[in-house]
């Protein structure tokens, strides 16, 4: 991984990116350090303005990313990005607070009503694909790969099953730790729906929205079992274990550009969107920019953090869709 961006999240889940301070520092050997003045003394002014957005940690990195290179270039403009998880993000679109929600799963259905009953007209846009991974801690030598029955058996309040003994024969007879988003992600949203069909997830289960606390935790634990997107462990894989899934079709898969791609690491594979109040992209210069960026810049940025990257067809369409919008 080119940056090492995850691990800036921190404890408090928000992360104000002041790009005019971030505009003001040189970027390279020919860069003047100026407020856009150019070394043949053309002046480039920018956008002046701000943006609010909020949402997904998951889908935070590629924002942080975008908006590190959008300062370059408009170093008078000003984002602010929070990270109080997809449900969380919707909760402030809602309110009216933000221009741009960030999700790592589709906006549900009372949602998309109370948007509605708030007079808010939004479209929303994929930007990326993710691999939620599942991860132990390394000195962990008995799980080889995990089955989709045997993660909601250890998820599952209702299973009953706290130690690796009871999850397969010949594992041994210590309590599992287990680590999850907390209950404002996507994340555990989609692992809720997809894993445990709504199920209680296991009460006794550490949550946190910050996904670094998660890595942490198994970190920590030999016996620490966590989930979250593919870019956390793609940061810190040097210190936990990515456990490969059975996938629907008897597979065996670990999670990786191809196979999130191709659909064969199933059902962990998911979308991830941003979405933007209509309103905003009219009247607020600043954030249809911001937006417009994030849709150019959303396949190198996902790669570069862990991510993987649409077609590009896909980005022209939605640029095509949020020109609309203006």
């Amino acid at each position: 991984m080119k940056m090492n961006r995850l691990a800036k999240i921190g404890t408090s889940l928000s992360v104000a990116l002041l790009l005019a301070a971030c505009g003001n520092e040189p970027t390279d050997e020919n860069d003047t350090g100026t407020n856009g003045d150019t070394s043949d003394g053309e002046t480039s002014e920018g956008i002046a303005g701000s943006v609010q957005v909020d949402g997904s940690s998951t889908v935070f990195p590629i924002l942080e990313a975008v908006a590190e290179e959008f300062s370059i270039a408009n170093p008078e403009a000003r984002a602010t990005i929070g990270v109080s998880g997809s449900g969380g993000g919707f909760e402030k679109f809602i309110a009216g607070e933000t221009d741009m929600s960030n999700a790592s799963r589709p906006i549900k259905e009372e949602e998309a009503a109370l948007v509605e009953e708030a007079g808010i007209e939004y479209t929303e846009f994929q930007i990326a694909l993710d691999g939620l991974s599942v991860v132990v801690n390394p000195e962990n030598d008995w799980v080889d790969y995990l089955t989709l029955e045997e993660l909601e058996m250890i998820w599952g309040e209702a299973s009953g099953v706290t130690t690796w003994a009871e999850v397969r024969d010949g594992w041994p007879d210590e309590e599992i730790k287990l680590f999850s988003p907390g209950t404002d992600s996507g994340t555990y949203d989609y692992f809720d729906e997809i894993i445990l069909d709504g199920e209680q997830i296991k009460r006794d289960a550490s949550l946190s929205e910050d996904d670094n606390v998660l890595v942490q935790g198994v970190q920590g634990s030999t016996n620490g079992l966590a989930y979250f997107g593919y870019a956390y462990y793609a940061e810190n894989m040097d210190t936990v274990k990515i456990v490969p899934i059975e996938n629907s079709e008897g597979e065996i898969i670990t999670p990786s550009d191809e196979t999130v791609q191709d659909g064969t690491y199933e059902p962990l594979s998911r979308p991830l969107f941003i979405y933007v109040k209509n309103e905003s992209m009219k009247e607020n210069e600043t954030a249809y920019e911001f937006a417009k960026y994030t849709l150019e810049m959303a396949g190198e940025m996902a790669t570069e953090v862990g991510y993987v990257a649409l077609d590009d067809s896909l980005y022209e369409e939605s640029l095509e869709t949020l020109e609309g919008l203006k």
